[in-house]
């Protein structure tokens, strides 16, 4: 009994060309509006992408941005932080996140993360709010690491799966914190709020909420662009105004901004896009449902654990096992792209020493870093190709099963291709 699989081409880790050439003539078509307006900065196409945008997230405004990093930079300025507060958020994220926080003149503290949905840990951030604050005299509430106030929540809604929002929701309201959602990889996903009685979508929840058009991303530009959605008056028009040098009209300064505009081609191209992600977040969570399938009866890798109140989109599919490392180099010697997000936490960066964290204040996220790898998830990827992956992830891991007569019946089953 043998697996048979055409293993003469590769499988990407991630493909950005083929629904790029699926989508030319409509993408070509935005690029000659702004030849032939001359509009490159502002106008139409910008406007109408943040209005449709907006709707999509199910929010009241989205401010478009030059990238995700100034966008969730822009939300931390306009939600109340003030220079030299702390804002909690996780150390498993991109640095992006802790940048993000520090540039806007904050401090970054870490809350571990959950065990099986890699997202902030509730449990955790409960622990940190009742064991490792303070208040003041005036009734601040104080990091008795630092000594400063905190003031904000930055939960990451990673690889495409929010967190879970109901909860932090409501410590962030016992503890008089706002919420600012880090959706930078979360296009479109849902969460079920117990406490509405309805499926929300990612960056409808907090304040604002950050989202990072890089190309590869379930909305992707092509080129660099973000952006910020809320449904608060105040915090939209500060926005507009800090990405545009601090005007309120042209030359008129009513703050210090900078330049973090989006331009208009970038923003014209995301609107065309935009018209096709839910049926390429469809298509993500049918190839991660299939994934789950194939790869359900091998028990040397642990599998993405979607929660009842989810709707993930699977940015990212990632899964767990011992030797990462190794199975990685098989995978690559087998033609098939993967990745790893992320295999450093922010804590043990050399980028944040200062912060004095030890390499095991937070286990989780230490423990995921060395176990984790991102297997090739794109809207186009196929059953065939899903298949090939799976078939070399068997055969890797089965160098490490203990030998036992149905692992082959299980590989069979898992693939489907017997000869």
């Amino acid at each position: 009994m043998s697996i048979h699989y055409n293993t003469d081409t590769s499988i990407p880790f991630l493909d950005l060309v083929t629904p790029h050439a699926e989508l030319e003539q409509e993408l070509t078509d935005v690029f000659l509006r702004a030849l032939r307006s001359a509009a490159f900065i502002g106008g139409p196409m910008v406007e109408n992408f943040e209005t449709a945008f907006a709707c999509f997230c199910e929010t009241t405004y989205s401010i478009a941005a030059s990238n995700g990093t100034e966008a969730l930079r822009f939300a931390i300025m306009t939600c109340g932080v003030q220079p030299g507060d702390v804002v909690l958020t996780v150390p498993h994220t991109f640095i992006a996140t802790a940048e993000a926080i520090s540039q806007a003149g904050a401090l970054p503290e870490f809350i571990d993360v959950d065990e099986s949905t890699y997202n902030m840990s509730v449990e955790m951030l409960q622990q940190y709010l009742e064991e490792r604050c303070t208040r003041s005299r005036s009734g601040k509430l104080l990091s008795l690491r630092s000594g400063r106030p905190v003031t904000a929540i930055v939960p990451v809604h990673l690889y495409g799966q929010m967190a879970d929002m109901d909860s932090i929701l409501e410590l962030a309201t016992k503890y008089g914190l706002t919420v600012i959602e880090d959706a930078c990889q979360a296009h479109g996903a849902e969460y079920f709020s117990k406490n509405h009685n309805r499926w929300m979508k990612a960056g409808s929840m907090g304040r604002a909420a950050a989202f990072s058009f890089y190309p590869g991303k379930n909305l992707g530009a092509c080129g660099e662009a973000g952006a910020v959605t809320t449904n608060d008056i105040g915090v939209a028009e500060k926005i507009r105004m800090l990405r545009d040098h601090g005007q309120a009209k042209k030359y008129y300064h009513e703050i210090e901004g900078c330049n973090g505009r989006i331009d208009a081609i970038q923003a014209g191209l995301l609107h065309a896009k935009l018209n096709h992600l839910a049926r390429w977040n469809a298509d993500r969570q049918d190839r991660a449902m299939e994934y789950n399938r194939l790869l359900a009866n091998n028990c040397a890798i642990i599998l993405p654990h979607e929660p009842s109140w989810s709707r993930a989109v699977y940015h990212l599919y990632v899964i767990r096992t011992k030797d990462r490392d190794g199975m990685m180099e098989h995978l690559k010697n087998s033609g098939i792209g993967t990745g790893i997000h992320y295999p450093v936490p922010l804590h043990m960066q050399k980028a944040y020493a200062s912060l004095n964290y030890y390499t095991d204040d937070f286990p989780v996220a230490k423990s995921l870093a060395s176990e984790i790898v991102s297997l090739p998830m794109f809207p186009q990827l196929t059953v065939d190709q899903q298949a090939r992956v799976v078939k070399e992830i068997y055969n890797f891991t089965s160098k490490a099963q203990p030998e036992r007569p149905e692992y082959e019946d299980n590989l069979v089953r898992a693939v489907g291709r017997v000869a």
